[in-house]
């Protein structure tokens, strides 16, 4: 039983088939293994160290950039001190010219543009495009000629007169509301009249200003595209705020003219170098501002129609002028006429005025009449009625001479 049992357990447990069992398996561990060791190999290899992000430049504070500024402004440019003598509605047409445009320049176009007209109200009635040509040495000259026939309009249609004395008459509130109710005209041109007529402490910003104090990192480009800078009247005391205001507006039409000339940069590396990422590069222009769009909320969308229905009203007249667009046509208010039910009778079983016809003309047929015989002349006095009258006469003289005097 030993012997029988032997050889079985030997074919069973013999250490040839060890050698066998390992050799089987051998090759189907091998493309497992292979490809878990290239997978986990890979991304050691791909992954890099991030390099590390350059530190941001902080630009300086505005409190001292903008003594740096003055500083830089009064060694390049003199400033013009503005005429506080003209007439409010005189200094609110000096101010549409003086927009991106010379102080000299300015007075040129308006002394020419008076000296042509009749008066104010030929240049309210005159086109759009012959007050351009009279302006024409301004920078834009349709701009600045929309921007007086739209101010004189305004005028005209509130007081119907061409006189703004009023608003001096009153508060500085009551003047500034009043000049911003004129349509068409832009905040320099507000804040401008305020600062020279009215006495205000502001300092008027046109396009030029806008782009010197973005360039200098004055202001952010929000402020820039939005064009309201807050908290710069703060910086400048009230009695140097007339002299800051013309060195800033030069400065800014440098900006405009000759962005890249040696000037704006000596001025620019004098204030603030920092900004220089600020600098557009050689031969590209500043970008023009990007208004941001109205809110969404109920006030912006009433904001939005009524300057849009102030734009209509005021639309001006002439060919250079945009069409009137279909459907603009006034309708009568509602509940006006006649009522009339459902089916287009009318109600109320009273039928309404009827509708005025004008017939023609008609003329009747002419009937001509003999004429009538004429009456026969009357017949002459006889010669004796002629001498009866001296004879009468004669007798009531001797009458009289038979009286004795009184």
């Amino acid at each position: 039983m030993s012997a029988a049992k032997r050889p079985h357990a030997g074919k069973s447990g013999s250490g040839k088939s060890s050698p066998a069992k390992a050799s089987a398996t051998k090759p189907a561990a091998k493309p497992v293994a292979k490809p878990v060791a290239k997978s986990t190999a890979k991304p050691a290899a791909a992954a890099k160290p991030a390099p590390p992000a350059p530190p941001a430049v902080k630009q300086p504070a505005r409190s001292v950039l903008v003594p740096k500024l003055i500083k830089a402004l009064k060694a390049q440019y003199k400033p013009v001190a503005p005429v506080t003598t003209r007439p409010v509605l005189d200094q609110v047409l000096f101010a549409c010219c003086l927009e991106n445009a010379p102080a000299a320049v300015a007075e040129k176009a308006v002394t020419r543009l008076v000296e042509r007209a009749f008066d104010l109200n030929e240049i309210r009635v005159t086109t759009v495009a012959e007050l351009a040509e009279v302006l024409h040495d301004l920078p834009d000259p349709p701009r600045a000629a929309l921007a007086l026939r739209r101010a004189l309009q305004s005028v005209f249609e509130s007081t119907y007169t061409f006189s703004l004395d009023h608003a001096k008459k009153h508060s500085l509130a009551h003047g500034l509301k009043t000049l911003e109710s004129l349509h068409g005209i832009s905040p320099f041109v507000v804040h401008y009249v305020a600062s020279a007529s009215l006495g205000a402490h502001m300092i008027p910003l046109d396009q030029g200003a806008l782009a010197a104090l973005y360039l200098c990192g004055i202001i952010t480009l929000p402020e820039y595209d939005s064009g309201k800078v807050t908290g710069l009247e703060k910086l400048i005391p009230k009695k140097a705020a007339a002299e800051f205001s013309s060195l800033l507006h030069q400065f800014g039409i440098e900006c405009l003219t000759n962005l890249h000339g040696a000037t704006v940069k000596k001025i620019l590396q004098a204030v603030n170098p920092a900004a220089k990422d600020r600098f557009p590069k050689r031969g590209e222009p500043l970008p023009a501002p990007n208004p941001p769009a109205p809110p969404a909320t109920k006030e912006g969308q009433k904001a939005v129609e009524a300057a849009r229905a102030s734009a209509e009203a005021n639309r001006p007249a002439g060919p250079q002028a945009a069409a009137r667009p279909a459907g603009k046509t006034p309708l009568p208010p509602p509940g006006s006429g006649p009522k009339r039910t459902a089916d287009g009778k009318p109600a109320g079983g009273k039928p309404g005025p009827k509708p005025f016809v004008v017939k023609p003309n008609m003329g009747k047929p002419l009937t001509i009449k003999p004429e009538a015989a004429s009456p026969p002349p009357p017949a002459k006095p006889a010669a004796s009625a002629k001498a009866a009258k001296p004879a009468d006469a004669k007798r009531h003289s001797q009458e009289l001479t038979k009286k004795k005097p009184r």
